[in-house]
């Protein structure tokens, strides 16, 4: 294919990943922005695999084949609850991408450069390999503590900070004596140690954050992953790698703001980490937490004219969702009003109680987000929350020493009452006692919330 026509379909597919990025930012368009994704990766496959610098296409089919038997049968198997894991492991391949090709750019023997031109090389090959070893380690950390292999709790080291200062110090140092390395033996060996100690530092960083802030870990490795992405189209000379990378990367950054904006924290604040080291937060609980039956809570639910209904991470893990949808159409062939609320953070990683409701065919137009919803739950009748701790804690308003204080939250507690979903009385994933459970106008549905949903459902 000649060149005009390959920078010409980059172009295209440059559009399609831009409109991907804008029809995700709304449930109505998402999958439209899913197919214009799809489209875009489509076309820019197929110009790189037709441009004129190619060869080897028997090795590249080997590899593309091999590459997508293993995607589809890990699309087909990975539960909606493990999806936070799939992303965090798929981040960590991108990230090994680039120290692989920063690696292979620089021992290139082809590519023999002078002056300033070297210099820039080099530094290219540094930042990509420097980023894509803390995306790696990170994002493969991200997945143990998704996935239950290590623990959620923070790693609090010893003057951790001081250490990270260290390793970042040293990594500037050895960036300058690859830089002026006046042969590839003599740079190699600053390369290899800085990679070593971007691996120590992805996990380091990673482990020092804890449970509570995992979903704005994951997008903030998202951010990584795009940078990685770029760093490694500079060195590649691909300009759709470079736009792809930028895209990905500002947009996950936007978004990891945003998510900190939520939870009240700053970002520097999630990537230092600590949170959640101090132990739980005692707050001054009054009252005790009544149980109701699910036959008492279909009772309940049959003399309502409004309820809103806030999932969180314990619908996922019970696979809830299509009960719940159903319990929605029940309810509103009774004429009862139905809202949803999506707190910022609730899941394991953005958007994910949306896409469970979407799964489960959960209108669009009912689902709203915890700035919507807040202004009517003191008219709302019944609050349902199915699952969702942290996110429905009224501490995170009403104590200032809680460490979850400031937190914006979903004020359920302000309706005329409320049923939680609950397997016990275990503090959410932040370590932070919830007083919500101890209302006078609460009432806990103790149990799995997929067979609590059946039987209410069934009640009704």
């Amino acid at each position: 294919m000649p060149s005009g026509l390959t920078v010409a379909a980059y172009i295209v597919a440059s559009i399609c990943f831009i409109l991907s990025l804008g029809g995700l930012s709304n449930q109505e368009k998402a999958q439209r922005g899913n197919v214009y994704g799809i489209a875009g990766m489509g076309i820019a496959i197929a110009a790189t695999l037709w441009s004129d610098s190619v060869t080897g296409y028997g090795t590249i089919a080997v590899a593309m084949g091999m590459g997508a038997v293993i995607g589809a049968v890990l699309a087909m198997r990975v539960e909606m609850t493990s999806m936070p894991e799939l992303v965090a492991i798929l981040h960590s391949f991108v990230g090994l991408a680039a120290v692989l090709v920063g690696f292979s750019s620089y021992l290139d023997l082809h590519i023999v450069l002078e002056g300033a031109a070297k210099t820039i090389r080099d530094i290219e090959v540094f930042l990509g390999v420097f980023i894509g070893a803390v995306t790696f380690t990170g994002s493969v950390i991200a997945f143990g503590k998704l996935k239950g292999i290590l623990n959620s709790k923070p790693l609090t080291l010893p003057a951790r900070h001081w250490l990270n200062l260290v390793l970042f110090i040293v990594c500037i140092y050895l960036g300058k004596a690859f830089v002026e390395a006046g042969s590839i033996d003599a740079g190699i060996i600053p390369l290899l140690v800085m990679t070593i100690l971007a691996f120590l530092f992805g996990i380091h960083m990673v482990m020092a954050i804890g449970g509570a802030d995992m979903p704005v870990v994951i997008s903030i490795l998202n951010s990584y992953s795009g940078w990685a992405a770029a760093a490694t189209g500079f060195m590649l000379s691909n300009d759709l790698l470079i736009i792809t990378g930028a895209l990905v990367g500002s947009s996950g950054a936007i978004l990891s703001y945003i998510m900190c904006r939520a939870m009240n924290r700053s970002f520097l604040s999630v990537v230092m980490g600590g949170f959640g080291s101090t132990g739980s937060f005692a707050s001054d609980v009054e009252g005790e937490a009544v149980a109701i039956s699910s036959s008492e809570t279909a009772n309940q639910l049959g003399m309502i004219s409004s309820l809103v209904i806030v999932p969180g991470y314990g619908m996922a893990v019970a696979h809830a969702q299509h009960l719940v949808s159903e319990l929605t159409k029940k309810l509103q062939d009774r004429n009862v009003q139905v809202h949803f609320a999506i707190h910022p953070v609730a899941g394991r990683m953005p958007g994910h109680m949306n896409v469970l409701l979407a799964e489960a065919k959960v209108p669009y137009d009912i689902v709203f987000e915890m700035d919507e919803i807040n202004p009517d739950l003191p008219d709302t009748d019944m609050v349902m929350v199915i699952g969702a701790n942290d996110i429905v804690n009224p501490s995170a308003i009403e104590s200032p020493d809680s460490p979850i204080a400031g937190m914006p939250v979903i004020e359920v507690w302000k309706a005329k009452q409320v049923i939680v979903l609950k397997r016990s009385m275990a503090s959410g994933y932040a370590g932070v006692e919830n007083p919500l459970f101890y209302r006078e106008n609460t009432k806990m549905l103790f149990g799995d919330a997929k067979e609590s949903m059946d039987q209410v459902v069934s009640g009704l």
